[in-house]
């Protein structure tokens, strides 16, 4: 039972390291529509990313994609495709 705070927290952790606002504004100067950003996208960025958050799209082509926005404190933002 004295795992669960530690659970908890790391969840929470998780959960920062998103930035959904900033993804769905990178993802709509791209031309993506029907935006929907999800939680933390695990081993999708680089590690000198701060955020990494997923996302659900409809490109520009009309294509359904998901991927992930990365994006670090001093560095631009990058839309990565799966």
């Amino acid at each position: 039972m004295k795992k669960l705070p530690f659970i908890v927290l790391l969840g929470l952790m998780v959960s920062a390291c998103t930035s959904p606002d900033s993804a769905k504004r990178v993802l709509e100067a791209q031309g993506y529509t029907n935006i929907k950003t999800g939680g933390y996208a695990f081993f999708a960025c680089s590690e000198d990313d701060t955020f990494a958050t997923k996302f659900t799209a409809t490109s520009v082509s009309g294509q359904v994609v998901t991927g992930a926005v990365c994006s670090g404190l001093f560095k631009g933002n990058t839309v990565r495709v799966n």
